[in-house]
Order: structure tokens, then C-alpha cells, then sequence
């Protein structure tokens, strides 16, 4: 503990005059010696001992304690002290000495990190006012707590970007009730025309790649459902057969995977519910309260009204055989990208500009693409993404405004509190947070904590990140080790090294950090008067 010793004998006061003469035998401590802004505040504990002997019985000392700092001074109302014949109501010092002990506090002001803390005294008797020697009692004020990064995480939402995209081609023959066999016909059909212009086109489309192909038959819903899985079956011959013969001028080059399905419910399912059917609700009813494809069938029939409509418009398009060309489309590349959005930005779809947007770096070009996102495909996620640009940009006024746009989910409450912290509002913000409840917003209330003045409870929230926040929380509790274990070499990280090596006795560490903090000039001028470096300048 620091402790300002201005004397030990104590020499008897005469005259009330000879307080201010004998004032080197009195003992000021202070607690901490080194001032610590906390929350915004300094506040520190000064002991005043007084000696025996010293304080005049009808003397009445002022004592105002003044933090001294570059940009002028700041002054606490004074504490006021009477010896014992004093007929006032001032905190009374026998003359017998005695020790009293105070608490000081200031609001911090910029330039209140390089100062000091002396205490001005004034010794009153009768009408006479003699000055008392000040006494510096403290150094300050530590302010590394304001080290802590209050951009806030943010999380964009996904931009479903695929690097490559599953698609498929289509053609399909049909057959006869009953019947296995392909007529000629079906080899002219529009279906396998489009079936084999689409494979054409694969072969000629370097981003396109043919991975297989699926031949998959079918019998129709009506019959006995053996003699229908038998039917299938040898549809499903005739129809590797017939892809063979249909693919004999447009190339398949991939494997072929002939299947049979059976009884083809899924498909009855799909073309009556797409269907303008009257019934079609109660029909779709039956197969889900019949598994049994006997039953269904039965009770379908027993709508005999529609049944003849079904035989008619929908079951012969369930005797099928499908060829399914399953094909990888590769999408743009981030190089692609970059360069489409400066030459043909229009091509670009909306995944691909939320993601091309990820990949500029300017700000500014981060929200024109977010904008065109937002006005050619209504986007909700480019909507969002831009009101978190706007915030990393500064602009909070914008960010508030799309944010109103937006769906109030975790990640708005979280956006929404991050705005609040970047505008001070910290107990608004804490309100968005906790309704956020997700990991960004709990990282975001540990830099409210330490704003606060918290560092435990903020400790306790970051966990085992290992983040710059999480490094200066472990320092702000007391731990240097992972302050002194950040890996990253941007300014900001190498100035809380430095801090730690400051705090270690690790001269050549805070040099070597210093240089690298340095070249952010804020760090540069911050480093000139922090006291953690006081005794390195």
C-alpha cells in the first residue's frame, strides 16, 4: 500500500497556524495507490492519520481532495474536521490523534488517465484562513477496461450459397394397362425429346457433370399387388432397354440404376392432390388412414362417382417408367464472383450476391450488394445483412432504419443490442440480449459487464473463448496468461500483451509489443499516457 509519511514525532500545537506548519506528521495512505477507473468512476479509500497533540481543540481543517490531470482539475465537496472545542457539527479529531478514513470519487473525463490525487487543506480559526501544504496522495488513473471492443458480435444470416448444385433431368415413356411393352410411339414423345435436349445440353455445359442416371418403373395403383410388382418388374427390363435406344445418340457416360417400385401411391398421391378432383380431400383422407394398399384401393373404389375419373385422367399416367438424369451444376467461383458483380451483376442470383457480399471488403460495396439483393428478390436475409453493414459501418441511424424491415428473431434482438451498446444505452441493451439468448448476445452482455464494472460476471459469460475480450477480462480479474497467449498480430492484441508484460516486469515484452501497437496512431497516443507504462516511459 502506498503511503505518503510526512513525519512521525508529533510536535504540540500551540496556535491553530502551526497545523499547517506541523503538517508533515501527518500520514495519508491511500487505497488504491494507483486509481482505477471503474464503470466510468474512480473511487478510491484515503486514511488520514493525525498525531497526537496536532489537531488545535478550536481549530476547524478543510480537506478537498482534487484529482489533477492535463485537461485542468476535478474537486470533491471538502470534508470538514473540528477539534473538540469546536461548537459546530464537523466530524470531530481529539487531540489525543486520531484516523479517519474517507471515500473519494470522481467521474472520469478524458485525460484522467495520466494524473494524480492530492488533498488541499485549509486550517480555519476565527476569521484567519492559513493553507495547509498539499499532499499528493495517489497516481492515475488506470483505464485499460476500456480496452474492451464494443462493435459486438454479430452473426449475418446464411446466404445458402452452393458451390455445387444438385439437378435433375427428366423423361418418362408410358404403357399400356397391364402391358410391359414400349410402343414405338413413346420414342417420339415430347417428354423424351426434352429428355434427351437436356442431356445434350449437360455434355455441352462445362459446369454441368452427368453423375448417373436412375431408370425407375411402375405399375398403377388398381389390381392385385403382386401381379402389379410383377408388371413392374418387367417394366422395368423393357425400360433399360428403351434408355439404352433413347441415349444411343445423346450419351448417358455415367452408371445406369435400374429400380422397380411396385405400386406407385406416392405418384397417385402427388397427381390428385395437383388434381381439380371434387373429392380429392377425402381421397387423400383414405391413404392416410389406410396403410394397406388393398384397402385403399377398396375404399377408393367405393367412390364410384370419382373412381371413374381417376381410371380415366390419373392412372394411366402412374404406368411409367422414369429416366432421371441426376446432374452437379458448378457454381461460381469467389474469383467468378467478384468479377460478375463488376461485369455482369445481373446473372447473379440471390444466394450469390448475399454471398458475393461476403467476399468484398468495402463497406460500401457490402451494402450496394446487400441493396440489390433486397430490391430485385425481396430478400429477408440481404435485408438483415444490411441493417449488421450499416452497424459495422458506424451508421446506426441506417441500421435502426432496416432494421425495422426485419423479423424479430434472436438475431434482431441481438442486432437491436448491439445498436444500443454502440449508442451507451447499456441497460436497453442488456434488455435486448437476454431476449436474443443466443451466443452472440451472450458475448455482448459480458462487454456490458465489463463496462459496468462486472469483470467477474463477464468472466463467467465469455467462458473459454479465446477472443480479445475474454484475454482482457482474464486481466481485468487478475489473470495475465491469456492476454500474454494472444496469437493475433494486429495492434489492439500486441497492446494487451504489452499490458500483461507491464504487469509481469517483462520490460523487452512491453517494448516489443509496444512497437507493434504503435502503428495504430490511437494505441500510439494512448500508450504516452498509460500508467500501466509508467515506469517503461
Amino acid at each position: 500500500m502506498f503511503a505518503a509519511v510526512l513525519g512521525l514525532a508529533a510536535v504540540a500545537c500551540s496556535s491553530p497556524e502551526k497545523m499547517a506548519e506541523m503538517a508533515e506528521n501527518v500520514i495519508v495512505k491511500c487505497e488504491p495507490a494507483v486509481l482505477e477507473v471503474v464503470a466510468g468512476e474512480i473511487d478510491a479509500t484515503v486514511s488520514v492519520t493525525y498525531p497526537a497533540d496536532y489537531f488545535h481543540p478550536k481549530a476547524v481543517l478543510e480537506v478537498t481532495p482534487v484529482l489533477v490531470y492535463a485537461g485542468g482539475e476535478s474537486r470533491m465537496q471538502p470534508f470538514m474536521f473540528q477539534g473538540e472545542k469546536v461548537k459546530d457539527n464537523y466530524e470531530i479529531v481529539s487531540s489525543d490523534g486520531a484516523t479517519v478514513t474517507k471515500k473519494v470519487k470522481f467521474a472520469y473525463a478524458p485525460g484522467m488517465e495520466k494524473s494524480y490525487l492530492e488533498l488541499r487543506g485549509v486550517v480555519k480559526y476565527k476569521n484567519k484562513n492559513t493553507d495547509v501544504p498539499s499532499k499528493k496522495v495517489a497516481d492515475g488513473a488506470n483505464t485499460t477496461y476500456m480496452l474492451v471492443c464494443k462493435k459486438g458480435a454479430l452473426d449475418l444470416k446464411a446466404d445458402n450459397y452452393q458451390e455445387v448444385i444438385k439437378q435433375t433431368a427428366e423423361g418418362q415413356i408410358l404403357y399400356t394397362i397391364n402391358s410391359s411393352a414400349v410402343r414405338n410411339n413413346q420414342y417420339k414423345s415430347q417428354s423424351i425429346k426434352d429428355f434427351q435436349a437436356a442431356l445434350d445440353e449437360i455434355k455441352a455445359n462445362e459446369r454441368k457433370t452427368l453423375v448417373g442416371t436412375d431408370v425407375v418403373a411402375y405399375a398403377s395403383p388398381d389390381g392385385k399387388e403382386d401381379q402389379n410388382a410383377k408388371l413392374s418388374d418387367n417394366r422395368s427390363k423393357s425400360a433399360e432397354k428403351a434408355f439404352a435406344k433413347v441415349t444411343k445418340k445423346h450419351p448417358a457416360d455415367a452408371p445406369v440404376n435400374v429400380t422397380s417400385v411396385g405400386e406407385d401411391w406416392e405418384g397417385f398421391q402427388e397427381l390428385v392432390a395437383a388434381s381439380d378432383l371434387e373429392d380429392k380431400d377425402l381421397i387423400i383422407r383414405v391413404l392416410s388412414m389406410y396403410s394397406d394398399p388393398a384397402v385403399r384401393e377398396k375404399e377408393i373404389k367405393n367412390m364410384s362417382a370419382v373412381y371413374t375419373t381417376l381410371a380415366k385422367e390419373v392412372l394411366p399416367e402412374l404406368r411409367r417408367a422414369r429416366f432421371i438424369a441426376n446432374v452437379e451444376y458448378k457454381n461460381y467461383t469467389s474469383e467468378e464472383l467478384l468479377k460478375l458483380i463488376e461485369e455482369n451483376i445481373d446473372v447473379l442470383d440471390e444466394t450469390a450476391l448475399l454471398r458475393a457480399a461476403t467476399l468484398v471488403k468495402e463497406n460500401d460495396q457490402k451494402i450496394a450488394l446487400y441493396k440489390k439483393a433486397v430490391e430485385k428478390y425481396n430478400s429477408a436475409n440481404g435485408q438483415y445483412n444490411l441493417a449488421v453493414t450499416y452497424i459495422k459501418a458506424g451508421k446506426l441511424a441506417e441500421a435502426k432504419a432496416e432494421l425495422a424491415k426485419c423479423a424479430k428473431d434472436a438475431d434482431w434482438n441481438n442486432a437491436m443490442g448491439v445498436v444500443a451498446l454502440q449508442e451507451n444505452n447499456l441497460d436497453e441493451a442488456v434488455k435486448y440480449f437476454n431476449a436474443a439468448a443466443n451466443k452472440s448476445a451472450k458475448a455482448n452482455l459480458a462487454v456490458v459487464d465489463v463496462l459496468k464494472g462486472d469483470y467477474k460476471a463477464a468472466a463467467a459469460k465469455l467462458g473459454d473463448c479465446k477472443c480479445f475480450n475474454a484475454a482482457l477480462v482474464a486481466l481485468l480479474n487478475g489473470n495475465n496468461a491469456p492476454a500474454a497467449a494472444l496469437k493475433c498480430e494486429c495492434p489492439q492484441a500486441a497492446y494487451l500483451r504489452a499490458v500483461a508484460a507491464a504487469r509481469q516486469g517483462d520490460a523487452a515484452g512491453v517494448k516489443a509489443n509496444l512497437e507493434v501497437a504503435k502503428k495504430c496512431d490511437k494505441l500510439a497516443a494512448r500508450a504516452e499516457k498509460d500508467v500501466e507504462f509508467a515506469q517503461y516511459r
